[in-house]
């Protein structure tokens, strides 16, 4: 059996590499990987000449240059909703604070050092805390823009907080909708998900469409004195929009879990040093799903929530001998291709899975006998065909 050979880039929680078996060889300073797992460093793909897989311990690939990766025939895999409830418990964490003065209050209390006794103390707690006076989750309305793994859990806990929630997701995913609680109102637009939130709460994955996605337009559209939380990814918000609509009065404030020297030290901004998925079970959830999705890939190249391929799965049967593997563009006449190599070569195929996400094409042939590397090049020599391995069984 092939070992594979595994690079770790940052602290990749034990509980996840411990599942890696003998079959695997993992060092943070190997040089050439097959398979990566990584959280939030940059990957250089020029590095790695033999590369196969990365295996993201996290939602987020913005460290990852994932179109270079398709076109290198790179797996890219990230692991939504292992870190879902950590990010949730702040979010509504974050907000309690802000509604009932809880930040404000801790300074007033930290303030009282210099009184010279409890009496002291007790008559100015008592004299002040007025101005502390907050308000309640219940009741309020609160808007949740993109229902991933993570937008449906935190309007999931927003109905749980006796709150009216609204959700919004251009691209809603059916197991995702299937999981969110029947009493979210779903709307066709963001629009109307924003017209009538006292909260709002961005969710969604950080892309070309997504960045600057919380503009003037977006905050405009918001109502009046509304509360804006940003628990996805920082570009995602126009920083000078929401300064700007601060300062207007447009909104009441801003919480969110990135930093910047724009937004440090504003009465009105309330910022957390990116803590969405830092707690323990949320990094020990996140590396085992990342190492799962890895194994799964290299030992047998079947796909579960990859960024850039098709998901797609094969179980082989006693009897196959070798799995050839085909990554290509998604274009007509690539599985006439690749099965006549094969039958030209007196290979037989015993199982053909083909999947496609519109961009890349991805095959998993099951053979009765092997695949030599002679095979593997004439196939690959064909236009279209990005990248084949071949997974020996026997």
């Amino acid at each position: 059996m092939e070992q594979y050979r595994i690079k770790v880039i940052n602290a990749i929680a034990a509980e996840g590499l411990n599942q890696f078996s003998g079959r695997y060889r993992v060092d943070e300073h190997e040089n050439n990987p097959h398979g990566i797992v990584v959280r939030s460093s940059p990957v250089d793909l020029k590095a790695y000449p033999e590369l196969l897989t990365i295996a993201r311990a996290g939602a987020g690939v913005n460290n990852i240059p994932v179109d270079q990766a398709s076109e290198k025939g790179i797996c890219v895999f990230n692991t939504p909703g292992a870190n879902a409830n950590a990010v949730v418990e702040l979010v509504f964490t974050m907000l309690g604070i802000w509604l009932r003065n809880v930040h404000k209050s801790i300074r007033f209390c930290e303030g009282l050092t210099d009184l010279a006794d409890d009496a002291g103390i007790n008559e100015k707690v008592e004299a002040e805390k007025k101005n502390f006076k907050g308000i309640e989750m219940a009741g309020k309305t609160m808007a949740v823009i993109g229902l991933g793994k993570i937008g449906v859990r935190v309007a999931n806990a927003g109905v749980e907080h006796s709150m009216r929630v609204i959700g919004f997701d251009p691209f809603p995913v059916l197991d995702n909708i299937h999981d969110l609680s029947p009493q979210v109102k779903l709307v066709r637009s963001r629009k109307e998900a924003l017209a009538e939130a006292d909260f709002v709460s961005v969710h969604v994955p950080l892309n070309k469409k997504t960045t600057g996605l919380v503009s003037t337009e977006f905050l405009e559209t918001m109502a009046d004195g509304a509360l804006l939380f940003n628990y996805a990814r920082g570009p995602v918000v126009d920083e000078d929009a929401v300064l700007a609509a601060i300062a207007s009065g447009k909104l009441q404030g801003h919480i969110t879990d990135f930093p910047s020297k724009k937004m440090i030290g504003h009465e009105k901004i309330l910022i957390t040093p990116h803590l969405g998925a830092s707690t323990s079970e949320s990094e020990d959830n996140c590396a085992c799903m990342a190492v799962k999705e890895l194994m799964a890939y290299l030992e047998y190249g079947n796909i579960t929530h990859s960024v850039n391929f098709p998901n797609v799965e094969s179980i082989p049967t006693v009897w196959v001998h070798s799995r050839l593997i085909m990554i290509n563009h998604d274009k007509p006449g690539m599985i006439g291709l690749v099965t006549n190599i094969l039958g030209k070569h007196d290979i037989n195929i015993m199982s053909y899975t083909n999947e496609s996400n519109g961009v890349v094409g991805y095959n998993i042939i099951d053979c009765e006998g092997a695949v030599s590397p002679e095979v593997q090049q004439e196939i690959e020599e064909n236009e279209g065909v990005v990248r084949t391995r071949v997974i020996p069984f026997k």
